[in-house]
C-alpha cells in the first residue's frame, strides 16, 4: 500500500515520540532531553536519548536512532506499512484503503477470520484449564514448576475430552463450517464434527506480533503422538515462525538461546531467560534463521544433550552460519533439557553455562573426532583431512586462519602442517581458497576526513538546534560544501528549513527510511554534543572554526579539477578564510 507524504508527516506529527518510546521504555528528564536503558543493546547505564524537540531518538551507545516511525519498526520488528498503520491507529487517523480485488478480498477476509478464531479458541482452552475438566491439565503443568503468572502469560490452556466442544463453542461465535474447516481446529466429517485437539495441555502459538496463529498440544496420559501441534494454514507456516519469539523479541540480549521444546522456552522465560525460541515441531530451516537475524546476531543453541538433539545442533549450523549468524553451543550434561537443568541446578549454574557454551565451529569438529580412532594413523590423518575441507567453508581468509589456530592449539595439530593442507585442498577446489596472511604493519593510519566529517555534524547539529545561525554563513556555507552525497542532501533539508525558521529531524529523516544504513547514518547528523559551555568570544571562535574547516575542505576537493582560472579565484577564497570571524550574538 502506498501513502502520500503529506500523510506519512501527519501519522509522524501526531504521534509524539516522547509518548510512544515512553510507553515502551522508562525515561527519565535530563536537561532537554529524556534518557534511558537503550532498547536495542544490553546496557547497565542509560545512553538511549530521546529528544521532543527533535522528535527523534539516539542511543549514543549503539548508534540506533531516528523517529517515532522507526522507533516502532525497530522495537517491534515491524515493516514500514506495519508501523505507520499501528502509529495512525493510536493517533486516531483514518488511512486510506487500498482497494482490492476480489480475490484478495477474499483471502484478507479470510485471515482476518482465522485470526480471530484462534483468538477465541486460544481464550476457549484458558478458561477450560481453570474449570474442572482442566484440572488434570493444571495439575501437570504446576507439577512441571509453572507459576500462575506464567501459565497466563504464555496463555496455556486445555483441551477437555468431550467430543466436539471447542466446534460448538465457535459456532456460538458464528463462525461458519467452512471458515471452521479452513481452520485447522476441527474435522468435519459425516458423523459430525472433531476437535482437533482434545484432552491435551494446550500451547498457543504467536506470531512476531502477538497474535494467536497456531497451537501445539501435550497429550495427557499415554496417547499418541504425545506433541500434536496445527496443520498449516493461511496464518501458519511452522517454517517461518517460532515459539515464544512474541516475548524474545523484547529482550535487550544480542542473543537468542534456541531450544527445542515448548517447556524448554516457558522454563527458560520463567528462570529470567527471556530470549529463548524454539522452532514449531520441525526441523531448522534457512527462514527461520532469517527471522532471527532480523532481531540479533548470535545464537545459542540449548538442544537436548541426548544423540537425537546433538544431530539437530549439527543439522542447524551451518544453517544458522549461513545466515551470517554467529553460533555457540551449550551443554546441559548430566541433564536432558534446559527444564530439566534448571529445576536441578538453577538459574546461575544456567548462566555460566551460557558463559562457557562452545563455539559451533569447534562443536562441529568435537563431533566429529568422535567418528575417528585417532590412535590410528590413517584415521588420525583422515580426521585431519576432515578438518581441512570444513575450514574451508570459509570464504574470509583471515576468520579461516583464526579457526585453523583454534583448532591446532585444541587437537595438537601442527600449524604450518595444516596451513598446507589447507592450501592444497583450496587450490583444488578453489584457487582464491588461501591462508589469509597478515600484514607487517596493521596500525591504523588517521583519516583526515575524519576531521572533517566531525565538523560536518556539528555544523548541521548547530543549525538543527539553532536555525537562526545559519543566517550568518549562508554567503559561506552551502549545501554543496559538505564532503558526501548523504551529508550534502541533509544539509540541503536542513539549510531549506532553518530558512524558514525551524527545523524538523524527524521529518527530514523520512527521507531515508527505505534506506537503513544511509537512516542510522542521517540520525547521527543530529547528535553532536554542542559546546554549550562555551560563551562570548569562545562561541564565537568554536563557531567560525567549524565553518572554516567545511569550507576549506570544500575548496581543496573543488581545487582538484580546476583550471587555472578557477584556481586562482580557489587560493583567494581560501586567504578570506584565515580573516573569517564569525560573531553568533
Amino acid at each position: 500500500m502506498y501513502y502520500s507524504d503529506e500523510i506519512i508527516e501527519e501519522v509522524r506529527t501526531r504521534s509524539d515520540i516522547l509518548n510512544v518510546v515512553g510507553s515502551y521504555v522508562q525515561l527519565k528528564k535530563k536537561g532537554s532531553s529524556y534518557f534511558g536503558l537503550c532498547p536495542f543493546h544490553n546496557e547497565k547505564s542509560p545512553s538511549f536519548s530521546v529528544s521532543p524537540q527533535k522528535q527523534m531518538y539516539y542511543c549514543f551507545g549503539c548508534g540506533a536512532g531516528g523517529n517515532v516511525i522507526t522507533f516502532m519498526m525497530e522495537y517491534e520488528n515491524m515493516s514500514f506499512q506495519e508501523a505507520l498503520e499501528a502509529l495512525a491507529q493510536r493517533a486516531g487517523i483514518t488511512l486510506p484503503q487500498k482497494e482490492y480485488t476480489p480475490e484478495e478480498k477474499r483471502n484478507a477476509d479470510l485471515k482476518r477470520v482465522l485470526l480471530d478464531m484462534h483468538k477465541d479458541a486460544a481464550m476457549y482452552y484458558y478458561m477450560m484449564l481453570h474449570s474442572p475438566q482442566g484440572a488434570r491439565g493444571l495439575q501437570y503443568l504446576t507439577d512441571r514448576g509453572l507459576t500462575g503468572q506464567t501459565i497466563k502469560s504464555f496463555g496455556l490452556g486445555f483441551a477437555p475430552g468431550t467430543a466436539g466442544s471447542l466446534y460448538r463453542y465457535l459456532r456460538q461465535k458464528n463462525y461458519t463450517d467452512e471458515q471452521l474447516k479452513d481452520s485447522g481446529l476441527v474435522r468435519l466429517r459425516e458423523r459430525g464434527a472433531q476437535d482437533v485437539f482434545w484432552n491435551r495441555v494446550m500451547f498457543p502459538i504467536m506470531d512476531a506480533n502477538n497474535r494467536v496463529i497456531a497451537f501445539g498440544g501435550r497429550v495427557m496420559g499415554d496417547g499418541e503422538p504425545k506433541y500434536l501441534n496445527s496443520q498449516e494454514t493461511r496464518i501458519f507456516d511452522k517454517s517461518r515462525n517460532l515459539y515464544g519469539l512474541h516475548a524474545a523479541k523484547k529482550s535487550r540480549l544480542d542473543y537468542f538461546l534456541i531450544c527445542e521444546g515448548y517447556m524448554d522456552v516457558i522454563t527458560l522465560h520463567q528462570a529470567g531467560f527471556t530470549n529463548a525460541v524454539a522452532a514449531l515441531g520441525t526441523a531448522f530451516t534457512a527462514n527461520h534463521a532469517s527471522l532471527i537475524k532480523r532481531y540479533v546476531d548470535r545464537v545459542v543453541l540449548t538442544f537436548d544433550s541426548d544423540g537425537a538433539g546433538m544431530k539437530a545442533a549439527l543439522r542447524a549450523i551451518p544453517i544458522l552460519k549461513e545466515a551470517g549468524l554467529g553460533i555457540k553451543v551449550l551443554t546441559m550434561k548430566p541433564y536432558k533439557d534446559p527444564d530439566e537443568f534448571i529445576k536441578n541446578l538453577g538459574a546461575e549454574s544456567y548462566q555460566e553455562r551460557i558463559r562457557q557454551a562452545q563455539n559451533g565451529f569447534l562443536f562441529e569438529v568435537g563431533c566429529v573426532k568422535n567418528e575417528y580412532d585417532l590412535s590410528d594413523p590413517s584415521q588420525k590423518t583422515a580426521f585431519h583431512e576432515q578438518i581441512a575441507s570444513r575450514l574451508l567453508s570459509f570464504s574470509d581468509e583471515m576468520e579461516r586462519t583464526n579457526y585453523m589456530e583454534a583448532v591446532c592449539r585444541e587437537y595438537a595439530i601442527d600449524f604450518g602442517e595444516m596451513k598446507r593442507k589447507v592450501n592444497s585442498m583450496g587450490s583444488r577446489l578453489a584457487p582464491a581458497a588461501k591462508v589469509y596472511e597478515p600484514p607487517k604493519s596493521t596500525a591504523k593510519k588517521p583519516d583526515p576526513e575524519d576531521g572533517v566529517r566531525k565538523a560536518e555534524r556539528l555544523l548541521l547539529t548547530w543549525i538543527t538546534e539553532e536555525p537562526s545561525v545559519y543566517e550568518k554563513i549562508s554567503d559561506i556555507i552551502m549545501a554543496d560544501d559538505f564532503s558526501s552525497p548523504l551529508y550534502k542532501r541533509v544539509a540541503a533539508m536542513i539549510i531549506d528549513q532553518a530558512k524558514a525558521g525551524s527545523v524538523n529531524p524527524g521529518q527530514i529523516l523520512n527521507a531515508f527510511i527505505n534506506d537503513q544504513e544511509e537512516y542510522k547514518e542521517a540520525a547521527s547528523l543530529f547528535q553532536m554534543r554542542l559546546p554549550q559551555e562555551l560563551a562570548g568570544q569562545d562561541r564565537n571562535r568554536a563557531f567560525t572554526e567549524t565553518v572554516a574547516r567545511i569550507k576549506k575542505n570544500s575548496l581543496e576537493l573543488a581545487s582538484r579539477s580546476a583550471d587555472i582560472k578557477e584556481l586562482q579565484n580557489l587560493l583567494m577564497a581560501m586567504n578570506e578564510l584565515q580573516k573569517l570571524q564569525i560573531t553568533l550574538d
